[in-house]
């Protein structure tokens, strides 16, 4: 639904820059809004102009520049931004500490790395950046060439094999060389991927840690066999994946509606309810 041009542009006014920071989200405020916007005196005022996709190209090539870094790596998020200046954001070297993983981080760059629409000179060569964050985020785009996504699945950070082996673009025989990856976050994303092939999800059901077993168990990709091998299995979180398997037969759903565990009951009665 959109919002009354007239409406966002007495908002674009507002004393809170909270309601102006809305504003400037909105898809439908127009483009002489987004550019009054876009000069605000409030960082994530500006921020929110720079990851509005309609937003125009010439307005998101002068925010790729602004003096603030997290305004930058919103304009380097967006696929509207133009490609030279993703290009020249590919180099800048904003980093912001990040408390969960207690480091810093080069959002900038990661947020190139992530754009569909960077350059494909530019992804290449941000796979090959010393910053392990920077080349998780190409890792993860789907965009990514083959022979960077061949040279990435073997990169000594488990975090950037984790991000090849979630991304749909990887191909059936690297998976299978990823599914023998010894991290248990690398296999249970190989185990997740709807691309693998069935000899690597038949040993992953075979795999030592049960999450690796789960992710197999949700893939509709797993051939049948397979999932009514995992309807038996001890852990009761698997058996439950299986029962929400759209593709597992209604005789083995049925069965794990009499399972004695109430959560695998449950998901296979509300299977058997959607018919």
């Amino acid at each position: 639904m959109r919002t009354d041009p007239e409406i966002l542009r007495e908002l674009a006014g507002n004393y809170d820059w909270h309601v102006r920071r809305s504003v400037g989200w909105n898809a439908s405020t127009p483009e002489e809004v987004l550019a009054q916007l876009s000069q605000d005196q409030v960082t994530w005022v500006r921020e929110a102009v720079a990851g509005n996709p309609s937003a125009p190209e010439s307005l998101l090539a002068i925010l790729s520049r602004d003096r603030d870094g997290f305004v930058r790596a919103a304009a380097a998020l967006n696929a509207s931004t133009p490609p030279d200046a993703l290009a020249e954001l590919s180099q800048d070297v904003m980093s912001d500490f990040d408390f969960g993983l207690q480091k810093n981080r080069l959002i900038v760059m990661e947020a190139v790395a992530g754009n569909r629409n960077a350059p494909q000179q530019v992804l290449s060569a941000l796979t090959r950046e010393e910053d392990e964050g920077v080349r998780a985020a190409a890792a993860g785009n789907e965009e990514l060439s083959g022979p960077d996504i061949e040279r990435l699945a073997r990169d000594h950070s488990w975090e950037v094999r984790y991000r090849i082996a979630q991304n749909p673009s990887t191909t059936p025989a690297i998976l299978e060389m990823l599914s023998m990856d010894r991290i248990t976050d690398v296999r249970e994303a190989v185990g997740a991927n709807p691309l693998t092939p069935g000899e690597a999800l038949d040993r992953l059901a075979r795999d030592r840690m049960w999450e690796v077993q789960r992710a197999v168990a949700e893939n509709e990709s797993t051939p049948r066999e397979i999932l009514e091998s995992l309807a038996e299995h001890w852990s009761f979180l698997v058996r439950e994946a299986v029962a929400g398997n759209a593709v597992i037969s209604r005789d083995i759903v049925e069965k794990l509606a009499e399972d004695q565990d109430q959560s695998v009951k449950k998901a296979a009665r509300d299977r058997l309810l959607e018919g």
